[in-house]
């Protein structure tokens, strides 16, 4: 497993460097300035006025056609993705960004200058800890129209695996994979971007490059090319001359990598996924992504990410029906006396020493919805502490040899609270902790129980364990 420092990180010093838009070709020069714990990435356009600063957000993404653009209140900065990807690879967590102008610039068409620049300052350690979003299940995106397919999966830490299709006789389909960031500065930052010869003849037809140079792009020829446009080309980018070579790759650059296009391709997915807002935990695989799928994948990725800090924040177990519970129905039915109409416990999803969590699935043929109420059916709250006391019945039950053998009987029910109600449809999600250790059959808990992450019931209960004679 990768070493993970624990510490959040900054620059030592501020460092700079100069450049054109790939797209705009604006010269601009970028300030990349230490910035304090829980800041993270941040852009300050110091040529607007007010110098307005715009968030790594992927919710403040505008466009994705030829890479990545923010905009807030009107100010933009474009082609991001090389410059967060370098951050990231170097696990600098927080700086502030100054650019003088509306695009990063292109440098070599890869991340390596920007780390280059960064590891000139070096880091240095802020008295905070790191926080990281640990993927909590897996996460899908799918785009039918492009074939994009994207998932994050559990691990304990950083591994992104990119194909590639590229329906190319020179690129064919390739694969790049990362296991860890120590992995990132020899293998991945090198990596340049690249184009097919009719896309960059399409973009410069619309005057779309203006800061191109075949020196910052690597070009692939997949067709037969007539000199003709191979000298037109010659004379844009003002060189004494242009030819393809033997793999299908204008004579402008040499492969770093023999598949170094799949390894831009990640390069670019690390830049985009750092606009959830905090390094990742987890596995990700992804099939032919590109920035849009990139940023619509960070997207869901922070969806997630909202709703288990809210989670977390409220206490409420992670809930996943997909996953295999610990206990299903038949398997609880051993441990409880209880039967049909009472049983109120589905399924169990785990148990520890100390809590348990189940699941009550509260649907409208349920007997009591006929009287309460006709028109209203509410789950009654009764039968929510009831719920939650043999939830936690099966929690002292687990235990012994013998379950069938064993009762438990309420003693004392204390601290009751109805937050809001429970209906048809709802899946009621229960945890009893134990408060005190068990003695002589006695159990005192504390119980609550959630719809989604919204607590709607509270109890602290004491029951009795007695052998059945």
């Amino acid at each position: 497993m990768t070493e993970i420092n624990p510490k959040q990180t900054t620059l030592k010093t501020a460092v700079s460097l100069s450049g054109v838009g790939l797209h705009t070709g604006t010269s601009v020069t970028v300030t990349i300035h230490p910035a304090g714990a829980h800041h993270y990435y941040k852009f300050r356009r110091t040529d607007l006025e007010g110098q307005p600063i715009i968030e790594a957000d992927c919710d403040l993404v505008t466009d994705t056609s030829r890479g990545t653009t923010l905009e807030k209140n009107g100010a933009t900065v474009s082609t991001i993705e090389h410059v967060l990807a370098a951050l990231v690879g170097l696990e600098i967590d927080n700086v502030l960004i100054d650019i003088n102008g509306p695009e990063m610039p292109i440098m070599d068409g890869s991340s390596q200058p920007f780390v280059e620049v960064l590891q000139q300052s070096g880091t240095q350690e802020l008295d905070a800890e790191r926080e990281y979003f640990e993927i909590p299940h897996n996460i899908h995106f799918t785009d039918e129209k492009n074939k994009v397919e994207i998932i994050a999966m559990p691990v304990d830490e950083y591994r992104l695996t990119v194909m590639v299709d590229y329906n190319s006789p020179v690129l064919g389909s390739q694969h790049a994979g990362i296991t860890g960031l120590k992995d990132f500065i020899e293998e991945i930052a090198p990596c340049r971007t690249f184009c097919f010869l009719h896309e960059l003849e399409q973009l410069l037809a619309h005057d779309l490059i203006k800061g191109g140079d075949l020196n910052n792009a690597i070009v692939v020829v997949d067709r037969e090319v007539q000199q003709d446009e191979l000298d037109r080309l010659a004379q844009v980018f003002n060189k004494p001359s242009v030819s393809v070579k033997k793999d299908g790759i204008l004579n402008n650059l040499e492969l770093r990598f023999q598949n170094e296009p799949a390894r831009h391709k990640l390069l670019d997915m690390i830049g985009d996924l750092a606009l959830v807002g905090m390094p990742i935990k987890g596995q990700i695989m992804a099939a032919r992504p590109g920035h849009a799928s990139n940023v619509a994948f960070a997207k869901k990725i922070k969806q997630v990410m909202k709703k288990e800090q809210r989670r977390k924040q409220t206490g409420a177990p992670h809930y996943n029906p997909s996953e295999k519970p610990l206990y299903t129905t038949k398997e609880v039915m051993k441990l409880l006396p209880h039967a049909h109409p009472f049983l109120l416990v589905d399924k169990i999803l785990s148990v520890d020493e100390t809590s348990v969590v189940g699941i009550k699935n509260i649907t409208y043929d349920q007997y009591f919805f006929n009287g309460h109420f006709p028109g209203d059916p509410i789950f009654p709250g009764v039968l929510q502490i009831e719920a939650m006391a043999q939830c936690g019945g099966i929690l002292i039950l687990s235990t012994v040899e013998d379950p069938e053998n064993y009762g438990t009987y309420f003693l004392k029910i204390d601290n009751a609270k109805f937050k809001d109600k429970v209906v048809p449809g709802d899946t009621l999600i229960m945890k009893l902790e134990l408060t005190e250790p068990v003695r002589r059959g006695l159990c005192v808990m504390r119980g609550r129980a959630w719809v989604g992450e919204k607590l709607v019931c509270e109890a602290e209960m004491m029951a009795q364990v007695v052998k059945i004679s």
